[in-house]
Parts: C-alpha cells; sequence; structure tokens
C-alpha cells in the first residue's frame, strides 16, 4: 500500500507560528506523525511522500495548493492519502479537509482525516468525508492514527462502513436507511420512557444546542454611558501586532484611537479571508466608525467613547474559539467600566 500523508509545519518539524507561512513542500518518506502511521497500518504500507505546508499558507492559496498536491499524490501512484491528525489546529483542519476531498474527487482515492469536533474543517467538510473523531490531546496521536488506519483499510477494502461510535468517526449529519424491529413509534415510545426514568438512551436524530444568553438591561441613559466598538472584521494596525489569523482565529487585539476624531487607511489592514478588504483598507470607518462617533460623542448623544477598539477575525471559527474570546473581551469591557459596546462586522 502506497500512502502520502499530509502535515502542517509543526508536525513537519519545520516550526511554530513563525513557520505558518511555509508553501507546500514534499519529502521523500514518512517525517513525523507519519513513522507512527506506517506502524499502525501494519503490513506492506509504506509512506512513500509527505506533504507539508504553513497553516497560513494553505488557507491563503487553498487552490493552488490542492491542484498541487492532487499532482503529486497522481505522481507518487498512491492508494490513500491521509491528512493529519490536526486536532483543534483550524487552519490545518481546514486545508486537511479540503484536500481529501480534492483525493476523493480528482483521483478516486481513499482520504481519511482526523479532527477535534470543534475544528472549523469539520462543519466545512463533515458531509464528503469520514473524520475520525481525534479529540484535542495530541497525546493521543497513536490511538487516533490506530482508527484512521483501521477505517483507511475497511475504506480501500470496500467494506461497509459501521455507525460514528462503532468507527470512531464523527457524526456525518446524514440519515443512513436501516432494518429495525421495531416501529418508529415504538422506538419513539421507548426513549421516551427511557428519558422519564432516567436511563440512558441515544436520539436517532441529535440536534445542535447552545447556551441561552440571558438579555442584559437597557442603557438607562445613553448620554451618559461609556461606549466601546468591537469588531470581527479583521482590522488592525499595519504589522498585526497580536498575530491574528485570517481564519479562526484564536487571538483578538485592542487598538487605541485615543486623540484622534478619524482613522486613516494608511495605518491600518485587513487580516481576515473571505471577503474583498479593499474598501475597509480605504477607509476604516466602514469598520470602526470612529468619525460618526466622535460626532456623537460631542453632540452629548453619548457619555463617551472609549479610546481602543478591539478586533478580531470571525471567518470560520470554532465555538470553542469565539466562547473564550468571547469571555475574554467582555472580561475587559467590564474592567474598564463600559456601559455599551457597538459590534461591527463583515
Amino acid at each position: 500500500m502506497r500512502v502520502v500523508h499530509y502535515v502542517n509545519q509543526f508536525f513537519g518539524g519545520i516550526g511554530g507560528e513563525e513557520a505558518a507561512g511555509t508553501a507546500l513542500e514534499s519529502r521523500d518518506g514518512a517525517v513525523g506523525p507519519g513513522r507512527l502511521l506506517e506502524q499502525v497500518l501494519g503490513g506492506e504500507a509504506q509512506v512513500v511522500t509527505t506533504l507539508i505546508c504553513g497553516d497560513n499558507y494553505a488557507v491563503e492559496h487553498q487552490d493552488q495548493v490542492a491542484a498541487d498536491v492532487v499532482n503529486q499524490v497522481r505522481d507518487a501512484k498512491a492508494d490513500l492519502f491521509v491528512a493529519g491528525p490536526c486536532f483543534e489546529a483550524g487552519r490545518y483542519g481546514m486545508a486537511a479537509g479540503a484536500l481529501c476531498v480534492a483525493m476523493q474527487a480528482e483521483l478516486g482515492i481513499p482520504a481519511v482525516a482526523a479532527m477535534d469536533e470543534e475544528n472549523p474543517g469539520v462543519d466545512l467538510y463533515r458531509e464528503k468525508l469520514f473524520i475520525i473523531d481525534s479529540g484535542s490531546n495530541a497525546g493521543a496521536m497513536r490511538e487516533v492514527l490506530a482508527k484512521m488506519a483501521g477505517l483507511a483499510q475497511k475504506l480501500m477494502a470496500g467494506d461497509t462502513i459501521g455507525t460514528p461510535d462503532e468507527e470512531g468517526y464523527l457524526r456525518r449529519g446524514l440519515i443512513r436507511d436501516e432494518f429495525t424491529d421495531n416501529t418508529a413509534a415504538e422506538r419513539l415510545v421507548d426513549m421516551l420512557m427511557a428519558k422519564t426514568k432516567g436511563e440512558p438512551y441515544e436520539s436517532e436524530m441529535p440536534v445542535t444546542s447552545f447556551e441561552s444568553t440571558p438579555m442584559p438591561a437597557a442603557v438607562a441613559d445613553m448620554s451618559k454611558a461609556r461606549v466601546m466598538v468591537i469588531t470581527d472584521g479583521g482590522l488592525v494596525p499595519n504589522g498585526n501586532p497580536d498575530n491574528i489569523e485570517r481564519v479562526a482565529a484564536t487571538t483578538w487585539g485592542s487598538y487605541s484611537m485615543a486623540d484622534k476624531s478619524e482613522l486613516s487607511g494608511d495605518d491600518y489592514e485587513i487580516y481576515h479571508g473571505g471577503y474583498d478588504p479593499r474598501f475597509v483598507e480605504e477607509d476604516p470607518h466602514r469598520l470602526i466608525p470612529l468619525d460618526a462617533l466622535r460626532e456623537l460623542e460631542a453632540e452629548g448623544a453619548i457619555g463617551e467613547l472609549y479610546n481602543e477598539f478591539i478586533s478580531t477575525s470571525g471567518l470560520v471559527n470554532p465555538l470553542a474559539n469565539t466562547r473564550r474570546m468571547g469571555k475574554e473581551m467582555a472580561e475587559k469591557v467590564k474592567q474598564e467600566g463600559v456601559d455599551a459596546v457597538i459590534l461591527t462586522s463583515t
């Protein structure tokens, strides 16, 4: 079995975030977790090529990277394509998912990835791809690779793939027909009875649920309120001092507007994929309306504009990231005595 393995710059041994812009490169044989992949695949399996790419480069040049990877996998005469495991790394997961889908569509060979359920790559590609649940702990590498190997071998043999619980892959949101002795009504009553008795049961169609967020009290008098602006549009000072990622951002920054009545496009840039940034870079007020807010401040319509704005990128961000960053931002809002926040987006 000839295998091509895709990893990011970290697992490829090139470096961390400082190497996220590294272009796609190819190495003969197994690298890093690929050596363990060979072991768990067993038999005559061999990682003939390892493809390594920086996370930023992969998502910013996705179409070109996918085309190049397809060509290299074809040249390697691979029987199987494996990407990851990616764990919680969002950009890594997005690239891995896109490449696996390309392998299936362009070359017709089995492709397997692994990610944590909160990885944005899961929501993008779960319907098109079997994605092993890696969890968030890279210490489980051997266990995750063993599950990937087991699923890959079944795909290559054309065997029937079992349920997510049986095979270890994440739910794909697809409905699959199955023979059962009980009617739908009987199964529903059985689940209801189990629920009322506090016994374990499993819904046939689990639904996504979110925590409810209570509505805050209205601001009694805006003319006395301290107001802050927060954006997920990715506006940052030139140089991106907080290294905010364009996709699946894990960080945010707070930037001074003290003694300013307007923002100049010469001083700012956009770190956010998915939309044309030229209009905001031409006039940052399209995201941070400092000019209008200063007028409202002068008129007394608001009490005071907080002299910093908070910014991050909201593109394809998993809930784990957004919940954490939202709580961090809320702490700052409280500490600074802010009464109201204006949220702007793309």
